[in-house]
């Protein structure tokens, strides 16, 4: 009897100490679950916080850009600012026609996108599809130091060293010419080469991010299929990676038509219908060069010209979005 009593209070003390762990061990798992839902939450609030903040920059710059660019179109006309190719804010007479301005700015930009969008696209299959590993690690590296010079480097080096070349083949081609005015190079051809050069690291970084997120399984089944390399490359991962290379395209776009530093310093800041061995203004240099002094009616006009701007940036995006949308419908 004594023993079956021993034995039970035995169990009795091994239960207690077991629900004793058990309960402390609970208590622990329950605070750990409690901390961690404490801690998504908070990280929730913050990535919140941050997206209503980007949306609240979108909006505030938007307002911002019509509340200070419109009035310029009431007081002068839009008429007059859009489709007045003569530009003479400081006349006694003043003129804001922007008509050229924009005529450059879009030519210009579309020339450099033709120029440099190729290339890059070239360069990112090169560098996810073909080249050895060795020299990707040494051609990758150069394309990153490409996006991070300066955009004035750019410029200067436009300047000093493609300027010269655009003069030369200005003199020989208008040699015999008594109408042409001569530039000493800085012209539009000088300001596409220069732009074309400088959206090549972004559409190349990002491409290439997109070629190598292409599934595995495509190309092999590809080649299974009997195609070869080329055409598993332009048919089958290009088109895979279309939605990343249209947004390296839009942001292309983005940098070459809001540019101002470096295209001042090679077009040659004048207000011409756009050919290629003329000098030019686009509407970033405009406001550029001009908004320091400017009062009164200019400085609206300086506003509504960036309003402009904006209007273009943002019908790109729509248009390249409807684009990708078709595309992969299709």
């Amino acid at each position: 009897m004594k023993y079956e009593i021993g034995c039970v209070s035995r169990r009795n003390i091994y239960r207690q100490k077991f629900y004793r762990i058990s309960q402390s061990e609970l208590y622990d798992h329950v605070g750990k679950r409690n901390c961690a839902r404490a801690v998504e939450a908070a990280a929730q609030t913050v990535f919140t916080i941050c997206a209503f903040f980007a949306v609240f920059a979108v909006v505030f710059i938007t307002l911002y850009m019509f509340a200070n660019g419109v009035p310029a179109f009431y007081k002068i006309g839009i008429k007059e600012i859009l489709f007045s190719a003569v530009w003479k804010p400081t006349a006694d007479e003043p003129s804001f026609g922007i008509f050229y301005i924009i005529l450059t700015s879009v030519a210009g930009t579309a020339m450099a996108i033709l120029i440099g969008v190729p290339i890059a696209l070239l360069t990112a299959i090169f560098l996810a599809e073909v080249a050895p590993k060795r020299l990707a690690s040494v051609v990758r590296p150069a394309v990153e130091i490409l996006a991070g010079i300066p955009s004035v480097v750019y410029g200067l080096l436009g300047m000093m060293i493609l300027n010269p070349v655009m003069y030369r083949w200005e003199l020989r081609i208008f040699r015999e010419s008594v109408t042409h005015q001569f530039t000493g190079g800085a012209n539009l051809l000088s300001a596409v080469l220069v732009l074309a050069i400088m959206i090549l690291p972004t559409v190349v970084s990002i491409s290439e991010t997109s070629l190598r997120a292409v599934p595995p399984q495509l190309k092999s089944s590809s080649l299974a299929l009997g195609a070869s390399r080329i055409q598993t490359i332009f048919k089958v991962i290009v088109p895979a990676a279309k939605p990343g290379i249209v947004t390296a395209i839009v942001l292309g776009v983005g940098r070459a038509i809001g540019e101002a530093m470096a295209i001042s310093l090679v077009s040659g800041n004048s207000v011409h219908f756009p050919l290629p061995f003329v000098s030019v203004r686009f509407l970033t240099t405009a406001i550029v060069s001009e908004m320091g002094y400017a009062g009164g009616a200019h400085r609206q006009v300086l506003f509504a010209i960036g309003l402009v701007l904006f209007v273009f940036i943002m019908l790109i995006n729509f248009i390249m979005n409807a684009v990708l949308r078709r595309g992969i419908e299709a």
